[in-house]
């Protein structure tokens, strides 16, 4: 396992987590994850098989993404064999559980949260996983939802003056992500998942994807960690995490992230922002200069307080950690101990 990742004194909100792994003084931190190199992670992959081509990762990953078949090999297909035996031991509880009860019944959905920042390749990490997943031996049913859908739509953000706090938890409609994780997780057919455009910036007002209980689903977004907030009366509120069997967080050093996020702004704006009906229309007609200050208000304005007052904090209670060097690929892996 790897002793001492290498860290910068300027990176405080990574250095706390990461250093976990160190020897301080000759005294070794005791901590709840289990640090990899992804030499080290990549020899877990045993014998699963490759199944994913050039030509479906190139498809499958984010704009400015560098997902290869071979970060596919060194680090997916070892997560893939974990999430295996993790569904398999919940699908064992199940039977047993089942029995000692003396009764019948089907096991409901086996949940994957996926959180962090914006830009930081959760989309790309989710794709990539339920094409994997689907592709397991028992071939099963594998489903992925967004919670961009269940953001408040524009007119409300603006009308409670968010706005400027879109992907904050507070720009969520929490009520309806709770509602739908509790019907997945009880087992309904046809849950209906909001959707979400991009191009419009917006949510689509009575458009839905229908998830008909599948074996698994992939639940993704920056906040999907997030804890509520106690309330007084032992009104019991629960978190989202609640209704995962196991989550990831996508990590990176902030600066890494804000260089990502400026590097997709800019070339979206020389792709999808040039479609008129694109909420972002106007900055593809204006300088470059102008762009770039407009994208960089847009980070350290709205992003850069998200990922450090609601997002980072999150990071400790995932059940791994994958965090991206420079190149956007994956150098190091914490798994939380059993």
């Amino acid at each position: 396992m790897l002793n001492k990742p290498d860290q910068k004194s300027s990176d405080i909100d990574n250095t706390s987590f990461w250093d976990d792994s160190r020897d301080h003084g000759g005294i070794e931190t005791v901590s709840p994850f289990l640090y990899f190199s992804t030499s080290e992670w990549e020899q877990f992959r045993a014998d699963t098989p490759l199944t994913l081509t050039e030509n479906e990762v190139n498809r499958l990953r984010s704009l400015n993404d560098p997902v290869s078949l071979d970060e596919v090999q060194r680090i997916y297909l070892s997560l893939s064999r974990l999430l295996y035996s993790h569904v398999e031991s919940a699908l064992s509880l199940f039977r047993q559980r089942s029995r000692f009860l003396n009764i019948k019944g089907e096991k409901t959905p086996f949940v994957i949260g996926i959180a962090g920042s914006v830009a930081v390749g959760k989309s790309t990490t989710a794709r990539i996983l339920k094409e994997l997943l689907a592709r397991w031996p028992s071939s099963p049913t594998v489903d992925l939802v967004t919670t961009d859908g269940f953001l408040y739509s524009n007119a409300e953000l603006n009308k409670r003056g968010l706005m400027k706090k879109k992907g904050f938890p507070e720009s969520y409609n929490v009520r309806e992500v709770l509602q739908f994780l509790s019907d997945i997780k009880a087992g309904r057919s046809k849950v209906r998942a909001p959707l979400y455009s991009h191009i419009h910036y917006d949510v689509l007002a009575e458009e839905f994807n229908i998830i008909d209980k599948p074996d698994i689903l992939i639940f993704e977004g920056i906040n999907v960690l997030q804890s509520s907030d106690v309330v007084r009366d032992g009104v019991a509120i629960p978190f989202v995490s609640d209704y995962f069997d196991f989550s990831i967080f996508i990590d990176a050093k902030t600066h890494y992230v804000e260089k990502w996020y400026m590097d997709r702004f800019m070339r979206l704006r020389e792709t999808a922002f040039r479609d008129p009906a694109s909420f972002f229309h106007r900055y593809s007609q204006i300088s470059e200069e102008e762009a770039l200050a407009y994208g960089q208000s847009l980070w350290n304005n709205i992003n850069l307080a998200n990922l450090r007052e609601n997002i980072l904090p999150t990071r400790p209670r995932a059940d791994l950690v994958l965090q991206k060097g420079s190149n956007h690929l994956i150098n190091q892996v914490a798994l939380r101990k059993l």
